[in-house]
């Protein structure tokens, strides 16, 4: 199979298992093996953690030396323990005397003190810890013999902070050991080259190494027996739990995942109340479970025990799950990386069939689903791209490093430039970020606590033992809502939730939560204690984190479905009516049964029979069954309005007690709708003033205003302008709001505020005042703060995609726009018009006011 001797145990290993090397897999042993650096990207399930391992094993085994020769990264806690157990296994096969350990938040510090004394061979860590590592002294004599770093999941972390955190660390790695191997892996990504060459820094050509593994993904739709003529957000979903388990069979390991914590707490209530005697085989899964209680549901599974698990993206990751035979999607994965990732889970081996359920949580859903296959089939892929230059990893970097052996500035800043982060760092913000952390820039001076850093012998280093340690226990970007743990009261822990869920609950209220019904008994060093109960409750914990949007690449397809749809509606009159010499005098029914006009596509033949179900007789060009189901809402809206095409910006126009409202369509995601929405807003008002209502949602955007607002007379090509773009979004949104929202995290990042030590962590209030006086104090005294600068940017860029909402302004300038007076609201305007009314606060139900609106506009 190969030239090189050193492989010889390897293919000796895989010949014990009855297993053959793929292609990909000998490709990249080479290359490490010659001393590359690269990026695999493989179809989760395919044998990627032993190409990653392998080369590097068959190194060791030919040439032993002790201390750490191969660090392994991955982005969670729960892979480290599958891959720990996969790279282990061959070694005790084979005898081969390589040592493997894990160090994650998850191992006992006696087993991290005896790790900094002796490390292992193979250590497979997170980016966090791998930082805390480089805090401690001696650092270059713990990494000097380390010869390789790989890089797991690396489409998940390259786009985060944490990705940023990764690339510092390696930098600094490199800076010790220059010949060091840096090898990504990655399932699924667009971008390969830059993630390759983010991955392995700039100073090195990256190997990209690609598998010739066909992987076939089945999707199969469970759809309503009926859908409503006007849908809206979350009007399915649950109600359809029954179709569900009809639709599985509970001898079959399947994976159901939600996009939310909140949504997996519901779906594992209804199904355990479909199945009560099946209460044993189903679990729930989330990131706020505890962590014993996680592993033991993981290891139910992969014994068979288990056989249904609701989890959310906890489990989308390389947990291997080989017995699982089917995945569910419950709502729109809203990415083609995220469904085709999440499908990997079942059949998790190389040439594997991915078999793929989805349950709408909207009908409108449906038409998403059928976008998503258009894009797989096209090979369509979303592209990540690294951060650019966040200030805070970088401050938080440099501490940590003065916490270790110090570092000399001017060769960190020529390691930081090989980077793909860091690779335009002037000299004046490295500078600026030197004076920041050694004297507290031009705000902090007068406090010893922020003069984080001095300089001995050309170095800087952190003098103070305390100073350390506090930064230690607040490495790390990941940053949210203080999390609370829930406890019983004989204290065994059951997870965590966030304490804005807590502080609406008082003492007796009963919530769910890990699937239990948990009564509320004390609040204590920011603990809840509760107890089992059986009082009936239908509160579920919210957690932050909002709601996904749809990708760039699925807006594409998604517009371009539409546009399908309309052009198959408008070829089936034509050949309906020269169907019969009265058309108009055709028995037409829609799947209600009542009668309708011959616009309809849900139209039958005299027999009764659909035209439109596929086979010979489809007027259609190919449509599927998605399409067929939400028909009578495709329908309804040509009528009362149009289907855009891809070249045309839909925009209606009616008139309600509320208002005067304006819908647009341009089907490119909620984030970049809301950036629309504030700044056609601010466009308005600049010509008559007014007050908006501004709602969104993944395919449009609302502005209501007072009643007989000329929109049409006041739109001109203007309000695609990019001029003074940045400067309009400001003036249109609470911009100092948001950005104050966000420098909460990026100070927490960069370690100006503290979050308490353990049992004695600081609630969210606290953090808060911190967090709003230095926000207060920079935009007072240093408006040019460069953390300051990071926030807004990280709002404009991150919370509103300003560069995806210019790329839709060019394009929207590119469109003709069509204008619709409407009566009502159309059925893709009305789950805008449901989005606002759920924010409101009402004595009727959301379902109660939505029903009173469609009877006022079934009598008019």
């Amino acid at each position: 199979m190969t030239a090189d001797p050193r492989l010889v145990p390897i293919v000796e290993y895989f010949a014990t298992r009855s297993w053959q090397p793929l292609t990909f897999q000998a490709e990249t042993w080479t290359a490490y093996l010659a001393g590359r650096s690269g990026l695999v990207q493989v179809p989760t399930g395919s044998g990627k953690t032993y190409a990653a391992v392998m080369g590097a094993i068959a190194e060791m085994i030919a040439n032993p030396t002790p201390g750490l020769q191969l660090l392994y990264i991955t982005p969670l806690r729960a892979l480290s323990r599958d891959i720990e157990q996969a790279i282990k296994a061959p070694i005790e096969a084979m005898g081969w005397g390589i040592t493997v350990e894990s160090r994650t938040g998850d191992t006992s510090s006696a087993r991290k003190t005896k790790q900094l004394k002796n490390m292992p061979n193979i250590l497979i860590t997170t980016p966090e810890s791998l930082a805390v590592m480089l805090s401690y002294k001696d650092g270059k004599k713990r990494f000097e013999t380390l010869q390789g770093v790989i890089l797991d999941e690396w489409h998940e972390l390259m786009s985060s902070k944490r990705g940023t955190q990764a690339e510092l660390c390696l930098g600094y790695l490199r800076s010790l050991q220059p010949s060091l191997r840096t090898w990504a892996i990655s399932a699924t990504l667009g971008n390969l080259e830059e993630a390759a060459q983010t991955a392995v820094g700039l100073g090195a050509e990256p190997v990209i190494i690609r598998s010739n593994l066909k992987r076939d993904t089945v999707i199969k739709s469970i759809r309503p027996e009926s859908v409503d003529t006007f849908p809206w957000a979350g009007h399915l979903g649950l109600r359809m739990f029954e179709t569900l388990v009809e639709a599985l069979d509970i001898e079959k390991s399947t994976l159901i995942f939600t996009n939310t914590r909140n949504q997996a707490e519901r779906w594992y209530q209804a199904l355990n109340f479909a199945l009560p005697e099946e209460g044993d085989r189903i679990a729930l899964h989330h990131g706020s479970i505890d962590v014993k209680e996680r592993e033991a549901i993981e290891a139910g599974v992969k014994s068979g025990d288990i056989k249904w698990i609701v989890c959310t993206s906890s489990l989308d990751l390389g947990v291997d799950f080989q017995p699982v035979e089917r995945v569910v999607q419950i709502g729109s994965a809203k990415n083609l990386a995220r469904l085709l990732q999440r499908a990997g889970r079942s059949a998790h081996v190389p040439e594997g069939t991915s078999e793929v359920f989805f349950l709408p949580t909207n009908a409108l859903e449906l038409l998403e689903i059928s976008a998503f296959r258009r894009g797989l089939e096209l090979g369509d892929m979303e592209t990540r791209r690294p951060r650019h230059k966040p200030y805070d990893v970088l401050v938080q970097h440099l501490v940590t490093l003065a916490c270790g052996d110090g570092f000399e500035p001017q060769k960190t800043l020529e390691n930081l430039r090989q980077t793909v982060a860091y690779a335009d760092l002037t000299n004046e913000e490295y500078q600026w970020i030197l004076d920041f952390i050694e004297n507290g820039g031009q705000c902090l001076g007068a406090y010893p606590r922020y003069k984080k850093v001095v300089r001995e012998d050309g170095l800087f280093k952190v003098s103070d033992a305390k100073l350390a340690r506090t930064h230690r226990m607040g490495i790390g970007t990941i940053t949210s809502n203080t999390p609370v743990k829930i406890v019983y009261t004989n204290r065994k822990e059951i997870g965590t939730v966030e304490e804005s869920f807590v502080s609406r609950l008082k003492k007796g209220d009963v919530f769910f939560f890990a699937g239990r019904q948990l009564e509320y008994f004390q609040m204590k060093d920011m603990v809840l204690y509760v107890k089992g109960t059986r009082k009936k409750s239908t509160v579920t914990p919210t957690w932050g984190g909002g709601q996904l949007a749809i990708s760039d690449t699925l807006s594409h397809h998604l517009r371009r479905e539409v546009e399908r749809v309309r052009f198959s509606f408008e070829e089936a009159v034509p050949k309906l009516l020269s169907a019969s010499d009265n058309a108009d005098s055709l028995p037409i029914a829609s799947s209600t049964g009542e009668t309708r006009s011959p616009h309809s596509p849900a139209i039958k033949d005299l027999s009764g029979a659909p035209l439109l179900k596929g086979g010979r007789g489809n007027l259609w060009e190919s449509p599927n069954d998605e399409i067929l189901t939400i028909t009578p809402i495709l329908e309804a809206q040509q009528r009362l309005s149009t289907l855009p095409t891809a070249d045309e910006l839909l925009v209606e126009s009616c008139k309600t007690r509320e208002g005067q409202h304006l819908y647009v369509f341009p089907f490119e995601g909620r984030f970049v709708h809301e950036g629309l929405g504030f700044l056609w807003g601010y466009r308005f008002a600049k010509q008559k003033t007014a007050t908006f209502t501004i709602s969104v949602n993944d395919y449009g955007f609302e502005i209501l205003g007072p009643k007989g607002y000329p929109y049409q007379n006041l739109f001109s090509s203007d309000f695609f302008s990019l001029e003074n773009l940045e400067d309009d979004i400001r003036a249109s949104l609470n911009i100092s709001e948001l950005t104050q929202r966000k420098f909460r995290g990026v100070a927490q990042v960069a370690g100006l505020v503290f979050k308490g030590y353990p049992g004695s962590r600081k609630t969210s209030s606290q953090l808060q005042v911190s967090t709003s006086l230095l926000y207060e104090v920079f935009t007072k005294y240093e408006p040019d703060n460069l953390l300051l600068k990071q926030a807004e940017r990280e709002v404009l860029q991150d919370q509103l995609e300003t560069h995806r909402l210019a790329k839709t302004l060019s394009r929207l300038d590119q469109r003709s726009v069509v204008w619709k007076d409407t009566k009502r609201p159309s059925p893709l305007a009305f789950p805008l018009l449901v989005e606002r009314l759920n924010s409101r606060m009402s004595n009727e139900t959301l379902l109660e006011r939505i029903q009173r609106m469609k009877d006022q506009w079934d009598r008019k």
